[in-house]
């Protein structure tokens, strides 16, 4: 017997007629017509010189060589399979280490409690949190999975639209009292701003067309810190719907600003998205998102 004549679509042929005792169940089995199940059998036996399976009324059962090559067959099923869960991430136990970066606002006003309870329900996963307001780069694994606010995800990254982020005009609850009103109301009125360091390009947009720089003489170069601003005096600030909605000190004054939504993103680099952990987060977490946001 020459080893090197026995490919392993030979061992596949020989291990699905031994599983299931027929051409036809092989056949089904692999995805091809019995005719060729036949047909590849009987060329191997030629090639090998043996017999390997003895035919009768009842079906295909194993020879001694052919017991022996199905061993062979199983051994090389199962290195390959545990190989493949290795690299592939499907293991049967969800364990290991998801590193997530994310900003500090979706941190906070979002995600915190969604990566408590995905820890309760997969206790074996360890997640690394970068909190950042800066792009980490996944394709040289700073971090394993981004969720960003982004209308132009990079072509480099697989993953989901999970929800769109909504913002609206908030000023503390106090001194407003849910007031309600077009927001060329406050047009006149004291107004936090983002700060250039803050990167927020569509927000200085925004505020610039609509004339509000000049009432704007403070800014703060984060979102939680013009949350913060806003709940401490009578001053108003564009904020995320998710955080405003969520603060017992805040009140939306206007409707969502259509101009400002921007779509929620959770990605990963194309070589992760089979791995078992990273694609059940993604989904937890991405539903978790979804439903949030809704």
């Amino acid at each position: 017997m020459n080893e090197q004549q026995i490919r392993w679509d030979d061992l596949q042929i020989v291990s699905a007629i031994a599983d299931t005792g027929t051409l036809s169940g092989a056949g089904r089995q692999l995805g091809i017509s019995h005719a060729t199940v036949f047909r590849r059998l009987t060329s191997l036996e030629n090639q090998l010189g043996v017999v390997l399976f003895e035919r009768s009324r009842t079906g295909y059962t194993p020879s001694a060589a052919g017991e022996d090559l199905f061993a062979v067959a199983r051994r090389v099923q199962e290195d390959i399979t545990g190989v493949e869960r290795r690299l592939a991430g499907k293991d049967l136990k969800l364990s290991g280490t998801i590193r997530v970066t994310t900003t500090d606002t979706l941190f906070a006003g979002l995600l915190a409690t969604l990566f408590e309870k995905f820890r309760g329900d997969f206790p074996d996963i360890k997640l690394e949190v970068v909190i950042s307001n800066q792009v980490h780069s996944l394709s040289k694994r700073e971090a394993d999975v981004a969720i960003r606010p982004t209308g132009n995800p990079p072509e480099t990254l697989v993953g989901r639209k999970v929800g769109v982020i909504r913002q609206s005009v908030y000023g503390q609850r106090h001194h407003w009292q849910n007031r309600r009103a077009p927001l060329d109301t406050f047009t006149g009125h004291q107004w936090i701003g983002p700060d250039t360091h803050m990167g927020n390009r569509a927000l200085e947009t925004w505020m610039a067309r609509n004339g509000l720089n000049e009432c704007c003489s403070y800014r703060v170069d984060s979102m939680l810190g013009m949350q913060t601003a806003t709940r401490s005096g009578d001053a108003v600030a564009v904020l995320p719907d998710y955080l405003g909605e969520s603060d017992s000190l805040l009140c939306r004054l206007t409707d969502p600003i259509a101009e400002l939504d921007i779509p929620l993103w959770i990605l990963t680099h194309p070589d992760l998205k089979r791995v078992k952990r990273i694609r059940e987060f993604t989904q937890v977490i991405g539903e978790g998102l979804r439903q949030a946001l809704d």
